[in-house]
């Protein structure tokens, strides 16, 4: 990555998420299904870094090896936005990655925001953080709570996003390394797809932690339920989104870390802090300090 460093090039963070309940309430005429869910933030960041170039060519310079450029969210969500703003400029795209792929973390998902985000502020294009969330929304239905920054209560297909104030909070994460395609659990006969709405208040008062994809993805993969099994040791064991990562919620700092030490390394566990809104914003604030306004919230 050493061909990133220079005057020309900046950094942009790009955090992962947690689902802190998942649930299915329908689907669709068009297939997609109708969802409840609330996002936490995480301090588990891929760097975005980015270098704005004149001839109009997005690149691609360091990325993970396991998808083409072509087919990387980031890529495509700097075309996306050059073609919703008919900016002409270019950039060069190099991501530093953290968060593992297919885990249910979001990372590609969040990456795609902090090029939408960062770019929009590059190339001075203006359009408002409702527009970019709009043009994140082709892209991927996790990418509009990473554009807007929030910790959200989310409906809909996952678009419909209401900020929510969630408690200080860290998190035991276990990546179990393996990748269920997300169509595959959407498709699955078992799926329960007729839950009962969840309700805010049920939600703070402790009464949902249900994740509509758990019953599938332990018995799809040992390892998930290894993972499982070995979190339910020292806490509440989760998976997020449609996995197959899994965690477990801690009031403080050393009430994680403690449990965490007592898990076996072959989970190869870490601690998160959950975080109040996302270091992207703080970052593009930064960035605008002395230069533009960061974007509005609608046009």
């Amino acid at each position: 990555m050493s061909a990133i460093e220079g005057p020309d090039w900046t950094t942009w963070p790009a955090p992962a998420k947690l689902n802190l309940f998942l649930r299915i309430l329908g689907r669709r005429a068009d297939d997609y299904h109708v969802l409840q869910t609330v996002f936490q933030l995480i301090d588990w960041l891929d760097e975005v870094h980015l270098r704005p170039r004149d001839d109009g060519r997005i690149v691609r310079v360091a990325g993970p090896a396991e998808v083409s450029a072509s087919d990387d969210l980031s890529v495509r969500a700097a075309h996306a936005l050059a073609a919703a703003s008919g900016c002409t400029l270019g950039a060069d795209i190099a991501l530093r990655k953290r968060i593992p792929m297919g885990g249910g973390f979001g990372g590609g998902s969040s990456d795609a925001a902090t090029v939408l985000v960062a770019l929009n502020h590059l190339w001075r294009t203006g359009l408002s953080l409702d527009a970019l969330a709009e043009i994140g929304l082709q892209l991927g239905a996790d990418v509009p709570v990473f554009v807007r920054g929030d910790n959200a209560w989310a409906e809909g297909i996952g678009e419909l996003l209401r900020p929510i104030a969630l408690a200080p909070a860290w998190f035991v994460v276990v990546d179990p390394g393996v990748h269920i395609a997300t169509r595959s659990l959407f498709t699955d006969p078992e799926l329960t797809r007729t839950a009962e709405p969840a309700t805010i208040a049920q939600f703070v008062a402790g009464e949902i932690r249900d994740n509509a994809f758990e019953p599938l993805l332990r018995r799809r993969d040992p390892a998930i339920e290894q993972a499982l099994a070995g979190l339910s040791r020292v806490g509440v064991a989760r998976v997020t989104g449609t996995g197959a990562g899994c965690f477990a919620a801690y009031d403080s700092r050393d009430a994680a870390y403690a449990a965490c030490r007592s898990l076996p390394d072959a989970l190869q566990a870490r601690v998160v802090r959950g975080l109040p809104h996302s270091p992207l914003h703080d970052r593009l604030r930064s960035a605008c300090g002395s230069d533009a306004p960061a974007p509005p919230v609608s046009r």
